[in-house]
């Protein structure tokens, strides 16, 4: 296909044609699915669609507005929780203003805040829906900063050159007027309160006074001795497997030790630990686990080849668990707390 692009096509089509393929594959899994089915305004044609490349397509071309949407919504969701994102509390029952006058003076107040030359702005309603079917429904804010010139070698009518590059800079927001919670993703923890401050003053006209959600606590000591993953038959899963053990010696910073359990391995972690180290085994005592990875397979479907798997990877301070699914929306609300590794929100 790439072959027949390329003798067929001229440069600007081909790349474009090529960045086309490469969003609609971004967009064709699960995660990508469940932000196209949230934006489309045609979700019965979507949903018969027979594969997520199909219905990335669908959207691209039936839907182009919608399918940026979902873009955007993927990208923010795929962050949540993680280093880029930030969760405030802010006041609920606010209507976002999307007046021209509105939206113009947030821009000015971004480009004077990060003395930026450009700035711009896409807003959409959306939802998020949780894990008992209800659907949260959502204002997001794409915010758009030009960031400071630099340089970059680049080829100039065949020659090689350089030519002042101007990055766009992407950061979003979203409030749940439900309950008044912002979260944001962006670079830095400093830009992540400043936008929400800006976006509290001039598009929710309401006080903001800094304060941020409470942080997940995760706890992963149990782990060091044989652990039995209860789980309900109702939810499908065969079986939860755990893969990997990082710890650190309390004695000291500079050392760790890991203990991984590959596929295909027919003992368990705690076998291979005790068998490998003996009387060192560092799950006995005085290390403590900085990192637990397990993989959890669900039963197979009708329709569907093969079995589905879920790997989880949690350190102290996170999980890398988005809520994008329904299966890591069972796993992050319903198991984490009965098995004790999230202690509390």
């Amino acid at each position: 296909m790439q072959t027949f692009i390329e003798e067929r096509v001229d440069d600007e089509d081909r790349d474009h044609v090529l960045n086309d393929a490469d969003r609609i594959a971004l967009m064709a899994d699960e995660p990508g699915q469940v932000a196209l089915l949230g934006a489309t305004t045609d979700t019965e044609t979507v949903e018969q669609l027979p594969n997520g490349i199909a219905r990335a397509v669908w959207m691209l071309v039936a839907e182009p507005a919608r399918f940026e949407d979902a873009e955007q919504v993927r990208y923010t969701d795929s962050r949540r929780y993680g280093r880029m994102w930030d969760g405030f509390v802010g006041a609920p029952g606010q209507a976002v203003a999307r007046t021209d006058e509105a939206l113009e003076m947030f821009k000015t107040a971004i480009r004077h805040q990060f003395r930026s030359r450009n700035a711009g702005i896409e807003i959409c309603d959306r939802t998020r829906t949780t894990r008992k079917g209800r659907a949260d429904k959502l204002v997001q804010v794409g915010i758009y900063r030009e960031g400071r010139s630099s340089e970059r070698k680049a080829f100039v009518g065949g020659h090689l050159d350089r030519l002042a590059d101007h990055p766009v800079i992407q950061a979003t927001i979203t409030y749940q007027e439900s309950n008044g919670v912002i979260e944001v993703v962006a670079n830095n923890r400093e830009t992540r309160q400043d936008l929400v401050r800006l976006f509290a003053e001039h598009l929710l006209r309401a006080r903001f006074d800094g304060e941020r959600l409470p942080v997940r606590q995760y706890t992963l000591d149990r782990l060091c001795k044989p652990f039995l993953f209860l789980t309900d038959p109702e939810d499908k899963i065969e079986h939860v497997r755990l893969t990997l053990l990082r710890l650190v010696p309390l004695d000291t910073q500079t050392e760790r030790v890991t203990v991984e359990c590959l596929r295909g391995a027919q003992r368990s972690i705690w076998q291979v630990a005790h068998d490998r180290f003996g009387d060192n085994d560092p799950l006995q005592d005085g290390y403590v686990v900085t990192k637990a990875a397990f993989t959890i397979t669900f039963r197979e479907e009708k329709g569907r080849r093969g079995q589905r798997t879920l790997p989880v990877n949690i350190t102290p301070k996170g999980c890398d668990l988005k809520d994008r699914t329904e299966r890591e929306q069972l796993v992050a609300d319903k198991y984490l707390h009965r098995w004790g590794l999230l202690q509390n929100v």
